[in-house]
């Protein structure tokens, strides 16, 4: 049973490093094989919100193959990030993320009106938004699942789009409109004056950065992990 399972979740480098081993052990005996799930809560921190998050099996196999990636897991790397660098630090106050689940193409396309109010009540939850910060939103554009990173700054009115294929925003005009729409009802409901329009810039790689190394992923990916080895999740 384990030799048929240990096939059915490939990972995509031929040597694998030690943690990734154990958390596959884990994974392989574990019910997840059988179908079983994990309800997990992640840090009310994370999203200033309570969230839990669904990890079956599906979500180990994206992770063990990074062929394609999934909102558990990109939802367990925010909190991965958070855990590590922000916890208890004044990037709390910098740096925000919003949960992806509701959030997205196919929400945005049968009910823009409940995404633009999902979007306007998470940047209530926060105190005092007249500071520059930044709410980072992943953003899943229904594209074979390609995932683009949009950053918003309530205070100055700046949004910055991050897609590592080419092109901007302008391929998702639905998705624009209803972050533009939630921006202004936030600042309208906080009475903030709309001195300018709202400006979107895209993002340019560092040169160093365009793209990422096997090596590198596979440290990004023993970091995932690790952390999910020392949270119990499986």
């Amino acid at each position: 049973m384990l030799d048929k399972a240990s096939k059915e979740i490939p990972t995509t480098s031929e040597t694998k490093s030690q943690i990734m081993m154990r958390l596959e052990k884990m994974v392989e005996e574990s019910d997840i094989m059988h179908g079983a799930i994990r309800s997990v809560d992640i840090d009310e921190g994370v999203f200033r919100i309570a969230h839990s998050e669904i990890i079956a099996k599906e979500d180990m196999q994206q992770l063990f193959e990074h062929e394609e990636l999934g909102i558990a897991v990109i939802h367990t790397y925010i909190w991965y990030m958070y855990d590590t660098l922000m916890r208890g630090t004044e990037l709390c106050n910098r740096f925000n993320f919003i949960a992806a689940s509701r959030i997205n193409t196919t929400f945005i396309t049968k009910n823009p009106t409940s995404v633009k109010n999902e979007l306007v009540d998470r940047f209530m939850v926060a105190g005092d938004n007249t500071t520059p910060s930044l709410y980072f939103l992943p953003f899943n554009s229904g594209n074979g699942g390609h995932w683009v990173l949009i950053a918003m700054d309530l205070s100055r009115l700046m949004v910055y789009y991050l897609d590592s294929l080419s092109g901007d925003w302008s391929k998702y005009p639905s998705m624009k409109k209803t972050v533009d729409a939630a921006i202004l009802k936030f600042r309208s409901k906080k009475n903030y004056r709309n001195r300018k329009d709202i400006t979107w810039v895209r993002v340019q790689y560092f040169d160093e950065y365009k793209s990422y190394s096997r090596a590198h992923l596979d440290e990004m990916k023993d970091e995932l992990c690790q952390f999910i080895i020392d949270q119990r999740i499986i």
